[in-house]
């Protein structure tokens, strides 16, 4: 996929983020470490006051792999997420608009 077709899908991606999670889902990502499902979970419940649930970060971070490309999967007997440092600066850019 071409950076320019990634970056007009995160940016739709992130236009109908109505609460904020999306965005902190990136920020977290952007830290550079590697997270399973349950971690990214537990960061936003921390971070955010709104209602996020398990299923719905699972989602979130399967749509990012599967559809954005942004992230990368270590498999395991959880598997980890990370951004793709291809993408990093990108993610970024798009964060500070």
């Amino acid at each position: 996929m071409k950076r320019e077709e990634i970056e007009e899908r995160l940016k739709k991606y992130l236009e109908r983020d109505r609460n904020g999670i999306r965005r902190e889902l990136l920020k977290i990502l952007l830290e550079g470490e590697k997270y399973t499902t349950d971690e990214i979970y537990s960061k936003l419940k921390e971070r955010l006051n709104t209602g996020v649930n398990k299923r719905g970060v699972s989602a979130m971070v399967g749509l990012m792999c599967a559809r954005l490309g942004i992230l990368k999967t270590e498999l395991g007997e959880k598997n980890k997420y990370y951004i793709n440092q291809q993408y990093a600066d990108l993610v970024r850019e798009l964060l500070e608009k």
